[in-house]
This record gives C-alpha cells, sequence and structure tokens, in this order.
C-alpha cells in the first residue's frame, strides 16, 4: 500500500523536475523528499527516478506510478471535500426516517429549532414505518430513525424488536386517543373507554391488528365504514361523520378541525417514542445536534401537553 505522502512527493517532483523546487513547493527540506522518495521507491520495488544532470528524470515506472498519483491525490482532495461538511460543527446533512405522526408533529417542531441554531444544516426526512425505518438504518440508507413502540407489543403489525447492535435513545411517550365528532356525546369526557364506543362505525388504518385485538377484548368486533392510512384524510372522514377513528396523541395534535375532537382512551399502554442509531453516529455532531433538538421538541410537549380541543 502507498502513503498517500510519498505519492504527493512524486507527484510534485514530476511537476518541478528537482528534488529542491518540490521541497519548496511542498514546504519540506530537500533531504525530507529524497526520503519519502526512498520510501516509495521500496514500497514500489523499483526504481522511479533517475538523476539527469541537475534535474530528475522518471523512468517508464515513476511515469505510471506519477499518472496514478496525480488520480489518487485528486480523488483524496474530493473525498475530503465532500466530508468537510460532516467534520464541521455547522452544516451538512442528516438522513432521517420517522413515523407518519413524528412528521407531522415532533419532526418539524425539532427542524424549527435547527433553523435557529444551525441554518445551514440539511434534514433529508423520509416517512416510513417503524419496520421499514429500522431496515433503511440497518443498510445504512439513513443515519437515524424517529421510532416507536409498545416494548415490542407481539400483536403489532409493525413491531421492531430490540436490536443490541443499535443505539436507543429515549424520547416521549404518546397517548393513543379516539377521533370524535365535536358534539358526540363522548366527547364531554376527558377520557372514554373503548368499550362504550361498541355501536360505533370506524374509520381504520391498514395496520389494524392492535385496535382489532382492544375492541375484541372490549367485547365487540368494530364496523368499518373506511380505511385510510392518511392522517389528514382519517380527520377529515371524523369530521364528515362518516366514523370514529383511533389515533397516537401526536397524529392528533397535527390538524386544527374545530369539528373534531381526540379523547384520550382508557386502559391503553403508552406508546414508547425513541431515536434509533448506529453507535457511531453518537459522533457526528449534525446528528448529535439533530437527536438535540428531537429531545427538545419532545421535552416541550411533555412539559406543555396541548390543550384538549373545544367542545
Amino acid at each position: 500500500m502507498f502513503d498517500p505522502r510519498h505519492l504527493e512527493v512524486l507527484a510534485e517532483v514530476a511537476r518541478t523536475g528537482t528534488y529542491t523546487a518540490a521541497a519548496a513547493t511542498l514546504g519540506y527540506t530537500q533531504p525530507a523528499v529524497s526520503y519519502h522518495m526512498r520510501m516509495l521507491e521500496r514500497a514500489a520495488g523499483t526504481p522511479l527516478v533517475i538523476k539527469a544532470g541537475r534535474r530528475i528524470q522518471l523512468t517508464n515506472a515513476g511515469r505510471i506510478l506519477a499518472r496514478q498519483a496525480e488520480t489518487v491525490l485528486a480523488a483524496l482532495r474530493a473525498a475530503e471535500d465532500e466530508l468537510a461538511p460532516f467534520a464541521a460543527t455547522r452544516g451538512g446533512r442528516v438522513r432521517l426516517s420517522a413515523f407518519q405522526s413524528g412528521c407531522v408533529s415532533l419532526v418539524p417542531a425539532a427542524l424549527a429549532d435547527l433553523r435557529r441554531t444551525d441554518p445551514e444544516l440539511e434534514v433529508v426526512l423520509t416517512q416510513a414505518g417503524c419496520g421499514r425505518s429500522h431496515e433503511l438504518l440497518i443498510a445504512g440508507e439513513v443515519d437515524l430513525a424517529l421510532m416507536c413502540d409498545l416494548d415490542d407489543d407481539p400483536v403489532a403489525d409493525d413491531a421492531v424488536h430490540t436490536d443490541a447492535r443499535l443505539h436507543r435513545v429515549p424520547l416521549m411517550t404518546d397517548r393513543r386517543c379516539v377521533l370524535l365528532p365535536a358534539d358526540h356525546p363522548a366527547a364531554s369526557a376527558s377520557t372514554v373507554a373503548l368499550a362504550d364506543l361498541a355501536e360505533e362505525r370506524w374509520v381504520l388504518e391498514t395496520q389494524r391488528s392492535r385496535v382489532m385485538a382492544a375492541c375484541r377484548a372490549a367485547g365487540f368486533t368494530p364496523k368499518i365504514a373506511a380505511t385510510s392510512d392518511d392522517q389528514l384524510t382519517i380527520h377529515c372522514l371524523v369530521a364528515s361523520r362518516v366514523g370514529l377513528a383511533v389515533m397516537n396523541e401526536l397524529g392528533t395534535t397535527a390538524h386544527n378541525d374545530h369539528r373534531v375532537v381526540a379523547r384520550p382512551l382508557q386502559d391503553w399502554p403508552r406508546r414508547q417514542i425513541f431515536a434509533l442509531l448506529w453507535p457511531d453516529m453518537n459522533r457526528v455532531p449534525q446528528v448529535k445536534a439533530l437527536i438535540a433538538a428531537l429531545h427538545a421538541a419532545a421535552t416541550s410537549r411533555d412539559a406543555h401537553p396541548p390543550p384538549p380541543a373545544a367542545t
């Protein structure tokens, strides 16, 4: 393996024609240049230069290696330029994946904070379920994943089991709510029991195994009026009285519609929300900055929970 410092000396010797001129350009002494050339010839296993009067002439092997040295050094400079934003304390890019309700709540709050503290930082956001986010993280296609779970709930469609290779940063917990028309009889309650809604029609997401299991446990099978995975669409369907919906609290606060209220469901475990990343990514300043912003946004929500919608 050739030392890039030796290749840099060879390239300069080839350009200037003398050790003295190469030393002056590189800021080395002439003996230092001679030393680098001897080390490079030893690594190459063949003479690279010969003396021709006061100048240095490259051998055929020297010309070949000098030409390749220019290519190698150009590639290293390009790599340094590309990596420079990551080494800087500001600017650069972070690739983030997040579940839908995180994308419309925590992530905007975090990026708004980053806009004030690090306006040059670009966050490339991918909306993905937790299973897909885990795959993207393992494959190196994202740097950080915003995840959620109910302690590896086996009923969940999108459960992600603990991966000991990855580092988990707890952020907050989240309640499960029911979306109701604002004039629904249950809208005046502070919390709602699922069993009291047995006769209602429902708007459910495609991944509904946890909701179906909860309804069965409450003694009924829900009558499904519509299926949608888009949270704005679900809000509009509830506002139009197509049916009630079940949604995590982060998702309920992303849209303001006076026709709809959200009430926490009784006896439903809180969802754990956390950031997931490879341990070494903790050393990247931009990733650390994004995690800090996500943590601040989560802490702000816990300290100042959104008020219930007016009934």
